[in-house]
C-alpha cells in the first residue's frame, strides 16, 4: 500500500486554475503528493478524458474524480436550451 495520497490537478494554467491548485497545496498534508498535470498536453488530456473530466480545473483523488469535479462542463441539451443554434426573431 502507497505511503502517500495522489493528488492530481489537471489544470490549464488560468487564474482559476492557479488559484485551485494553491488551495489544494494549503490544504494538503505531509501524506499528499499534489501533482499538477498540464491540459495542453496530449497525454494529460487524454488521461482527462478517460477519468470523465469535463472542464478544468479538475481534482482527482487516488485515481477518482473528486465529486465537487464531476457532472460539470458544456452539453449539447443545455446550450440548445439557452438559445445556441436558434436564429434571433
Amino acid at each position: 500500500m502507497s505511503t502517500k495520497r495522489k493528488i492530481e490537478i489537471f489544470s490549464a494554467g488560468c487564474p482559476v486554475c492557479e488559484e485551485t491548485v494553491q488551495m489544494v497545496k494549503r490544504l494538503a498534508c505531509p501524506s499528499c503528493e499534489v501533482i499538477v498535470l498540464n491540459m495542453h498536453d496530449l497525454e494529460v488530456s487524454t488521461r482527462a478524458k478517460e477519468l470523465g473530466i469535463h472542464s478544468v480545473p479538475a481534482v482527482v483523488i487516488d485515481g477518482k474524480l473528486a465529486d465537487c469535479c464531476a457532472g460539470r462542463g458544456p452539453d449539447e441539451a443545455t446550450l440548445r436550451a439557452a438559445g445556441l443554434g436558434q436564429p434571433l426573431g
